[in-house]
């Protein structure tokens, strides 16, 4: 049988090979830092299904210590709490893939006695990670629900760490111990909050993931200015993390059943946002409340909605309705993003002002410029 520490060591094994280059302060946190006590439950998908995985054994173990992200909640209900016959719902809380936590971790260039607010606590686990690198005293963490907080904080002080653990919204009023020197979420946001910005010191960094509903977020590293803002570029790695919400709730707009309007062709398809780097290029180029369900796109604000279905050895049909051609939109950003030899996201940047103006901005290889705001 697998013991936890071998479990535990080739996941930091993992991780490493994985990564271009990670401080080996990082390697070191999940080296030193177990993930089992704060994933007791999680789910796997069955179907429509998910069903709850418990228990001490051999498999459980390995799947704990995998490289993957493990569903720990469903529509509000815990792993642990859930019938063993699953549960029915929308994915709400999970524990992330360690790759991309280490990532962000070395990303954010936690030194200890580093003051740090982590928003969005999740299980536990990286708020333990934090702990190791920074030291408990000086991280807080925040998440939107009581039990998650009430849980995360059990077995934080179960594997000796006791930071501060608190039940506070996470785009709202700043917890006390600040200002900080590093930020980190690990929930996805539109834009950065303001409350973000004023309370991270001059010099400090803001590791977020901004939110793409088209499937191809990232995750952004910002250096707090003298100014006031922020600036700085995003990581390599895609990133979907649940969105950051503010009362608790998890009810999103649906998109329409059906689609029917005009009919044309397009030689840009529906998988075309299939692949990430592409789709994060796109959503800069559509409107920000545009929602995604396969191939098709809508936007509640105004109802334009398109339909694209793909038919293998000729052009896609699309389907369109409202006041604009949201298809249109894909198709440009798919022009220019090829034009300008597919951008990735690591080559954009991130501006934010002080006045709470967005921008992402891209340079050319040409000496052109793009830019988009949040």
């Amino acid at each position: 049988m697998t013991t936890e520490i071998e479990a535990r060591a080739r996941l930091a094994q993992e991780i490493e090979r994985g990564a271009s280059v990670l401080s080996s302060r990082v390697v070191e946190a999940f080296l030193n830092v177990p993930r089992h006590p704060f994933v007791p439950a999680f789910y796997r998908r069955d179907g429509a299904k998910y069903v709850p995985t418990r228990g001490l054994n051999d498999e459980w173990l390995r799947a704990v210590y995998a490289d993957d992200v493990l569903v720990t909640e469903v529509d509000g209900v815990h792993a642990e709490d859930a019938p063993d016959g699953g549960v029915v719902g929308d994915a709400t809380s999970s524990s992330t893939t360690p790759g991309l936590m280490a990532e962000m971790l070395d990303a954010l260039d936690v030194r200890p006695g580093d003051r740090v607010w982590e928003i969005g606590t999740g299980t536990g686990y990286n708020a333990a990670l934090l702990c190791h690198l920074a030291g408990a005293a000086t991280v807080t963490t925040v998440d939107r629900t009581a039990g998650l907080v009430d849980a995360a904080r059990e077995r934080l002080r179960g594997v000796g760490f006791e930071p501060t653990v608190l039940r506070a919204d996470g785009a709202g009023t700043p917890p006390l111990g600040g200002p900080f020197d590093r930020i980190i979420a690990t929930c996805s946001v539109r834009r950065l909050p303001t409350a973000w910005l004023e309370r991270c010191v001059t010099g400090g960094v803001i590791v977020a993931p901004v939110g793409n509903a088209l499937g191809g977020g990232a995750v952004a590293c910002l250096t707090k200015l003298p100014d006031g803002g922020a600036a700085g570029r995003f990581l390599h790695r895609p990133a979907a993390f649940m969105p950051l919400r503010a009362d608790g709730s998890n009810a999103s707009p649906g998109l329409p059943a059906q689609v029917s309007g005009l009919r044309r062709t397009s030689v840009v398809g529906a998988r075309a946002l299939d692949d990430r780097a592409f789709s994060f290029w796109a959503d800069l180029c559509l409107p920000r409340t545009v929602l995604r369900d396969g191939g098709t796109l809508h936007d509640p604000a105004d109802g334009s909605t398109a339909r694209v279905e793909d038919h293998p050895g000729r052009p896609s049909a699309v389907t369109t309705s409202g006041p604009r051609d949201l298809w249109q939109l894909v198709e440009s950003a798919w022009t220019d993003w090829r034009r300008h030899h597919r951008p990735r996201r690591e080559w954009l940047t991130l501006t934010v002002r002080a006045d709470g103006a967005q921008t992402v901005g891209f340079a050319a290889s040409d000496g052109g410029t793009m830019s988009w705001l949040l």
